[in-house]
């Protein structure tokens, strides 16, 4: 199984948005200078985009890895 994931740098921080399992969810990750600061567990990866919209104002659209 593949997994899809999103990354885009805004600003200083890099944020990455990793799917997991359907019965898991995705997670939205945030990098500073390589270092994880944050990261946030949604039921899947189109509600962590929306929560990275919400919550730091990125569009988390461009930038796809895999």
């Amino acid at each position: 199984m593949e997994f899809k994931i999103l990354e885009t740098v805004w600003g200083k921080t890099n944020y990455i948005i990793e799917e997991d399992l359907p019965e898991v969810g995705a997670y939205l990750y945030c990098f500073e200078n390589e270092i994880c600061i944050n990261d946030y567990l949604q039921n899947s990866i189109e509600e962590c985009k929306m929560f990275a919209l919400e919550e730091f104002g990125i569009p988390i659209e461009t930038g796809k890895r895999n």
